[in-house]
């Protein structure tokens, strides 16, 4: 995986128009690999990965028998890809990685609470899109074929833990945060390891990863240039929460002003 370090928000912004198309990532800490809240979970507290496959399946279960009462459509929990969709949103470990079409959402996410270096992936999406890209070991598991918006194919290609592929893409139907935030799912076929190493199964003849590294110094004229851009939690949560999220912005946002006289 090609990796890239920004020296300013000019080089960043430079550097973002050459991946049309692609799909974007922000993270935090540089340090961190590319992988799956439910990866970090079941890594931290599952140490048996004989395990991880039916505490996740267990996971969804029990979502699925309780969720009915607190959404007003329960038909979408039968939506294997919806029903994941709204997990994590709300805040449950799943193997979906939220991923945007849009480099500065995915660069507001990484700086927002950056306290370090942080980084930005971006995923070749219109390589696994045409197919340019497949997965060595098996290269009839198209994207068509594994797509997990087809009745039984989440759990055929994708909740086995079996399958080392990548697919990406949205609900039939999305929600007003994943509208808001131009947003896309990267679905791992595995969860016990981290998407570059899946992506390094792959036979393609371009870069189907590169991590862009945003230095901490760069994040105070970053984060004015975001805010100028409405790129903020207010517009990517349009709620009450985006809106309470978006006030630590606020104060620490100061705008010169002048003394009329």
């Amino acid at each position: 995986m090609d990796t890239t370090v920004v020296e300013s928000w000019k080089d960043f912004m430079a550097l973002s128009s050459r991946f049309e198309g692609w799909a974007f990532r922000g993270q935090q800490d540089a340090r961190w690999h590319l992988q799956s809240s439910l990866s970090r979970y079941l890594h931290a507290y599952v140490a048996d990965k004989e395990q991880w496959r039916s505490r996740e399946a267990r996971a969804i279960r029990i979502f699925r028998r309780k969720a009915h009462n607190h959404v007003p459509w329960p038909d979408l929990l039968h939506d294997d890809l919806r029903c994941l969709g709204l997990m994590q949103h709300h805040g449950a470990p799943t193997r979906l990685l939220d991923f945007t079409k849009s480099p500065f959402v995915a660069a507001f996410f990484a700086l927002e609470r950056a306290t370090s270096d942080s980084a930005i992936f971006a995923l070749n999406t219109p390589a696994l899109y045409d197919d340019r890209a497949r997965p060595r070991h098996a290269p009839w598991l198209t994207r068509d074929t594994i797509d997990p918006r087809v009745k039984g194919n989440m759990a055929k290609y994708f909740l086995g833990n079996d399958n080392e592929v990548v697919w990406f893409g949205e609900p039939e139907e999305m929600d007003g945060r994943l509208i808001a935030q131009s947003g896309t799912f990267v679905v791992p076929g595995v969860i016990d390891r981290p998407m570059h190493r899946i992506l390094d199964g792959y036979e393609s003849d371009e870069p189907l990863l590169r991590k862009i590294v945003l230095p901490l110094a760069l994040r105070a004229d970053a984060m004015k240039w975001l805010y100028r851009m409405n790129v903020t939690n207010a517009s990517l949560f349009p709620d009450l929460d985006g809106l309470a999220r978006s006030i630590a912005v606020e104060i620490e946002m100061v705008w010169p002003t002048q003394t009329l006289g």
